[in-house]
């Protein structure tokens, strides 16, 4: 599913696999970052200024200075290096230098040379890229981007987005385990990824536009085995004529989904009921709630541009580009069963956030589809995952499954044998 196979020129490495978080500094984490903030705002100011002296050399000798590069380079690493450790995704105190060496790092290449037109109009070009980096949360090496090094700009830009409210997660369950989930850790991760390539892009650090591909992060993220997969069959060419009129052709799917839904939620109920009863769900009625998790995804990705055919009104297995693979009903928990509305909260956050992405995917997938006739790789893939995860998490909340969503955005990563979690675990154990 990779993009490109050639190495990009901002990566972002995950040195090693420690989730343990000593819960007093998990608890204080926003406090002990003040001494960054302040920091990192000054520096951001001061890139922002050499920045605009790396767009005048880029237009006069198509390359940037290898000093003023490595003074913005730094910077950037310096605001992942940040970043990681506010929202979690790393747990020693960073140093305030953006020495390489950290366990989420930044590697960035020497400065190349680079188109003077793409340069000329780097801002405009980076509007869709910045877009994107909002909707996912992606640090303060954006944030102070935009801000143009301004501390309100950072903090307001640095609190939106999936990688905010991941690490907003991630705090509680920190606190409580002394370890944060590995899935949202990747997810933060990788949100942190692509706001590095996006603030190299716009800072002159690189021509190379940003990748969304899940698979930015290095080495790939784990992606244990689930009874809800995604699985993408589909090609990237897009009819100019259908990617224009996407939403009016989805109108008869949307007459379609509102009426299954009342019988659906009968069926949830009557499911609920019998699950506590028996400890499993009947599977006619595991079948129809699992259609009705498959059509609702085949629809979201007709309109989002991530599908490219017009989707069947069933719901059947393997009849779309963009599918949802889900495995034959098992027993499940009468506890988790019957607090499932509850447990479901923390994830029905995370799948509003990734739905924030997935219209932003949709808008830019749109706007690209109807030049090209394509939809981007990346942006594809990213939909897709989004896609996996709200199915998951619709699956999780209509018992047809009580296996929890996993936050991990890869669509294929390191694979984990699957094992069964403990009886009574909660659903931060599967985060």
């Amino acid at each position: 599913m990779a993009v490109d196979a050639t190495p990009r020129p901002i990566r972002l490495v995950v040195r090693d696999d420690d989730l343990r978080r000593s819960r007093l500094t998990v608890f204080f984490r926003f406090f002990l970052a003040i001494p960054h903030f302040i920091w990192v705002t000054l520096w951001g100011m001061a890139a922002f200024v050499v920045a605009f002296i790396l767009w005048l050399a880029v237009l006069i000798e198509g390359k940037a200075p290898e000093n003023l590069h490595d003074f913005v380079a730094g910077y950037v690493r310096y605001a992942t290096h940040v970043s990681a450790y506010v929202f979690l995704a790393a747990n020693p105190y960073p140093g305030f230098r953006g020495a390489p060496g950290y366990p989420v790092d930044v590697e960035i290449d020497p400065p190349e040379r680079q188109s003077r037109w793409t340069g000329f109009f780097r801002l405009v070009l980076a509007l869709p890229a910045l877009m994107l980096a909002g909707a996912l949360g992606s640090g303060f090496a954006v944030g102070t981007t935009l801000g143009g090094g301004t501390a309100g700009a950072a903090a307001v830009y640095a609190g939106a987005g999936v990688g905010a409210l991941a690490a907003f997660l991630a705090w509680f369950v920190g606190v409580v385990r002394g370890a944060a989930p590995r899935g949202l850790r990747d997810l933060i991760a990788y949100a942190l990824a692509y706001g590095a390539e996006t603030a190299g892009y716009v800072l002159l650090l690189t021509g190379r536009y940003p990748s969304s591909d899940p698979s930015l992060v290095q080495p790939a993220a784990e992606l244990p085995a689930h009874p809800v997969r995604i699985e993408v069959t589909d090609d990237l060419r897009r009819s100019r004529l259908t990617v224009l009129f996407r939403l009016l052709l989805a109108i008869p799917h949307f007459v379609w989904l509102t009426l299954w839904l009342v019988p659906a939620c009968f069926a949830v109920i009557a499911a609920w009921l019998v699950a506590i009863a028996l400890g499993r769900v009947p599977s006619a009625l595991h079948r129809f709630l699992a259609a009705y998790v498959r059509y609702w995804t085949h629809v979201l990705a007709f309109v989002t541009v991530v599908g490219r055919r017009f989707p069947g009104f069933t719901g059947r297995e393997g009849s779309y580009g963009i599918d949802v693979v889900i495995e034959p009903p098992v027993r499940q928990r009468r506890l988790k069963t019957l607090f499932r509305f509850f447990l479901a909260v923390p994830a029905s956050i995370v799948a509003g956030a990734l739905g924030g992405v997935l219209f932003v995917v949709g808008v830019l997938g749109w706007w690209a589809a109807l030049v090209r006739g394509q939809m981007p790789e990346g942006m594809r893939n990213l939909g897709a995952s989004c896609l996996r995860y709200n199915a998951q998490t619709y699956a999780y909340l209509l018992l047809v499954t009580d296996r929890y969503p996993y936050a991990s955005p890869v669509l294929a990563g390191r694979p984990e044998p699957a094992t069964e979690p403990p009886s009574l675990a909660l659903p931060w154990d599967a985060f």
